[in-house]
């Protein structure tokens, strides 16, 4: 097994001190966005070995004890999933994640065009999918997939502002999702897009009408919450056409690719597919690709997918994603008994709290809060005994 420390990401929206208290670090007035565990070219984790330097090296030198026969037919010569620790202390940009078709053909079209992996102006820096799964530590508020084009409409309803009636009316005559996909694509297509001052007479309508009892201070008050980050920007307008999901601790919300989403606020742990492939709309300052978002976005109105855990011998709760990449499950050890961990193949372990023993064979580690290991396929079962939270990727 080999221990390793994750890689922070210091975004603009990351929350200064979320991160640094659960890691039980000192926080230094910088953000810390995510904290990436595992192997994708972008920042993969450092080893405590010295001798490979970090998880991808290591995946590289022996894939086949590392990952397995299996994973290697399915997936290649790579980890397919990447675990994550996110705090958005301010809201993401409304954003997307292609299905591996898209992907493949994005990828390789800007590989033609000679446009450097790393570049700012690049939509595609792989060539995989990202579907993904985020596990509340904390309430934990996000926007994802289309609301009913019924109730959509009803929010629009009596703002009285242009942009608002003519969102209602596609959406009254429509409620298909090509009415949908009207609606949002000309919220930000260059010949449709509402201009600031548009948006501000909605977000001044959104105000006034949650100062007077509104009967749906929630999404008022999360148009008022973007318009504070991003003032002007036509995502605030979409957001009301979003479903609003709020998860308490120990929830978990599935989103596929395709799935239009924002995360708004919390702490979470988050596991995907390998890939940092991140198609945005708006509320940000990064670059964005509407032309290519809007062909990519599911534009079906359903609520968002909440994952039920299954129970694995009483400690563990798994959450299964209806995906091949990845699956996350959580172990809460109550007491110092030795307990059997599910899971197969390549695993990464992360403990979240207290102090967690994981043993395969006559092999053992200590986590503390912060601290991960790599399983490889080589190993077999997995136990782990202490007091603390321990979780965990693996491949299904």
């Amino acid at each position: 097994m080999y221990t390793m420390r994750g890689v922070t990401r210091d975004y603009a929206w990351g929350s200064k001190d979320a991160i640094p208290e659960l890691l039980g670090t000192p926080a230094d007035g910088s953000p810390v966005a995510e904290m990436w565990f595992g192997a994708h070219r972008s920042a993969p984790a450092a080893l405590d070995d010295q001798v490979h330097g970090d998880l991808a090296a290591l995946i590289a030198s022996d894939p086949s004890t590392m990952l397995g026969d299996d994973v290697r037919a399915r997936f290649g010569d790579c980890l397919p999933y990447l675990l994550k620790l996110i705090a958005p202390a301010q809201p993401l940009s409304l954003q997307v994640h292609p299905h591996v078709e898209r992907a493949r053909a994005g990828f390789d079209a800007e590989e033609r065009a000679g446009i450097p992996v790393d570049a700012p102006h690049r939509s595609y820096r792989d060539r995989n999918h990202k579907p993904e799964l985020v596990y509340a530590l904390t309430p934990f508020e996000a926007l994802c997939g289309f609301r009913a084009p019924r109730r959509a409409a009803e929010l629009f309803a009596g703002l009285g502002s242009p942009v608002a009636e003519k969102l209602r009316s596609q959406l009254r005559a429509d409620p298909s999702p090509g009415g949908v996909r009207a609606a949002f694509t000309s919220l930000f297509a260059p010949a449709s897009r509402p201009s600031p001052e548009d948006v501000a007479e909605l977000v001044a309508a959104c105000r006034d009408r949650l100062a007077a009892g509104s009967t749906s201070p929630r999404a008022d008050t999360t148009v008022l919450t973007l318009a504070d980050a991003h003032p002007g920007d036509p995502g605030i307008v979409a957001s009301l056409l979003l479903n609003p999901v709020s998860l308490q601790p120990g929830e978990a919300l599935f989103v596929p690719a395709g799935g239009v989403h924002a995360y708004l606020e919390g702490l979470g742990v988050e596991v995907m597919a390998n890939s940092d492939n991140v198609l945005r709309a708006g509320l940000t300052a990064k670059h964005v690709d509407v032309e290519e978002l809007l062909e990519v976005v599911d534009y079906v109105a359903a609520p968002p997918i909440r994952t039920a855990p299954e129970v694995f011998h009483g400690a563990t709760r798994v959450f299964y994603a209806p995906v091949d990449d990845f699956e996350l499950s959580v172990t809460e050890l109550l007491d110092e008994a030795v307990h059997p961990l599910p899971g197969r193949g390549p695993r990464i372990l992360l403990c979240l709290d207290g102090s967690v023993t994981v043993a395969s064979g006559g092999d053992e580690v200590r986590l503390e809060p912060g601290r991960s290991v790599f399983v490889p396929a080589s190993e077999g079962v997995l136990t782990a005994c202490g007091t603390g939270t321990l979780v965990q990727a693996d491949v299904p």
